[in-house]
């Protein structure tokens, strides 16, 4: 059945991903899908990643506690004259966001180096596709920064 070999395929998936790195910037997998999050949408409230990330305001305090105190974000006022204050991107979590990034982005680049071009967009359209018909059905759609279908070099 296909939605076997996809589950199964996906858990292997996320396996891989999530292993740990030397290098590269060292985030935890929290503080690198937070960083992602507030660095593509701009300043956020704990409310506000709560909904978006479907988690108890419990969880990402204490995820964004961690991420304070390894001065990867900042506490501001709200940008848009609201009570909650917001957390913003530090340099430091920018720098390391980055790093972090470019790290996965040469990882995955060994890893299909010997795919076809068109097989790389194929891959990439299925897996977009396949994000975005996740977050339609949970009402938690993922913002994409402008360049996430630019080629890279």
């Amino acid at each position: 059945m296909d939605a076997n070999r996809i589950e199964f395929e996906t858990m292997l998936l996320a396996r891989h991903i999530a292993r740990p790195r030397r290098g590269e910037g060292n985030l935890e997998s929290s503080a690198y899908l937070l960083l992602s999050r507030i660095s593509i949408q701009g300043p956020m409230s704990v409310g506000e990643l709560s909904e978006a990330f479907d988690l108890d305001t419990s969880t990402i305090s204490r995820q964004t506690t961690a991420m304070l105190n390894a001065d990867l974000v900042k506490r501001i006022p709200d940008p848009d004259g609201g009570m909650a204050r917001k957390f913003l991107v530090t340099d430091e979590g920018r720098k390391r966001l980055e790093q972090q990034r470019a790290g996965n982005v040469r990882g995955l680049d060994v890893v299909i180096e010997d795919w076809d071009p068109a097989d790389r967009a194929a891959f990439a359209t299925y897996l977009e596709r396949f994000n975005n018909d996740i977050e339609r059905r949970t009402g938690h759609p993922w913002p994409r920064p402008a360049d996430a279908s630019a080629p890279r070099a």
